[in-house]
């Protein structure tokens, strides 16, 4: 029973970290051009929408995927147009993103709110998804959850190891003197914002594809912004931020499973409108 109850813990923890992990990315690249987006949830809930309705039109959730990342990617480009061609407030103007946001996916998806899908099926890796206990906790996944630590390994790579890194990061430490080294401050905060989109596109995928499984307003329920204070948490280091994922996640699935053992033991849960 308690070794059942940890499994689902571990694995309720890298199913919700996942998401918040690939969120984080997103603000990190971000952040270290010099730009703080508080219109992520927005852009999450881009990825989540245009990734669930493409599911259900075409049947296919790897062109979900690839849909939600590309819309994550544009939406995050109109962020950029205001702070970066307009210098408009970062702020201000991530709030109404973020609004702009909510208000766009419940349009788009208000003809499939309740429908159901297959989404992202489960991969087990041979022979180690047959290992007791740890294979049903790390080693029975979809696809994106196997690729979020490559992801996170990569850019930090791209960050701290490639000479593109090396200029995204002078501009957001000192954009007149990345400028005077013969950069352009604008068209590289211009692509890291993109690069911020599509990975804020596939964590909202994500959350549809292969956790719900359905779409519903709102559905990030402040991920977002939970993915921007991990930034912080991580100090703004890609690696740093796998741990505060799964320290965020599983706290997530912890609640969860508690808030479950809990209805369980009554014959009717008036929070849930179920009888056991």
């Amino acid at each position: 029973m308690i070794g059942s109850f940890l499994i689902s813990i571990v694995s309720g923890a890298i199913h919700s970290g996942t998401p918040l992990l690939y969120a984080t990315l997103a603000e990190a690249v971000g952040e270290r051009a010099g730009i703080v987006n508080l219109g992520l949830e927005g852009v999450m809930l881009m990825g989540a929408v245009v990734g669930f309705t493409t599911t259900v039109q075409t049947g296919n959730p790897a062109l979900g995927v690839l849909a939600g990342a590309l819309a994550g990617g544009l939406f995050n480009m109109v962020f950029g147009f205001l702070v970066i061609t307009r210098r408009a407030n970062q702020l201000a103007s991530g709030l109404a993103l973020m609004f702009c946001g909510v208000g766009l996916s419940a349009l788009v998806g208000a003809s499939f709110i309740g429908s159901r899908i297959q989404g992202l099926n489960e991969i087990q890796i041979p022979f180690l998804s047959t290992i007791p206990f740890i294979g049903r906790a790390f080693f029975n996944y979809d696809i994106l959850v196997y690729l979020v630590v490559p992801t996170a390994v990569l850019v930090w790579w791209v960050l701290f190891r490639t000479r593109w890194g090396l200029s995204l990061r002078a501009v957001g430490e000192n954009p007149t003197a990345a400028f005077a080294a013969g950069k352009n401050p604008h068209r590289l905060q211009y692509q890291a914002l993109f690069i911020a989109g599509i990975l804020g596109g596939i964590a909202g995928a994500h959350l549809s594809l292969a956790i719900a499984k359905t779409w519903a307003e709102w559905m990030t329920a402040g991920r977002g912004f939970i993915a921007v204070a991990l930034v912080i948490f991580s100090k703004w280091h890609p690696l740093r931020a796998i741990a505060g994922a799964l320290l965020f996640g599983g706290a997530i699935s912890l609640q969860l499973q508690m808030q479950a053992r809990e209805c369980r033991s009554r014959p009717f849960c008036s929070t849930c409108f179920l009888t056991f």
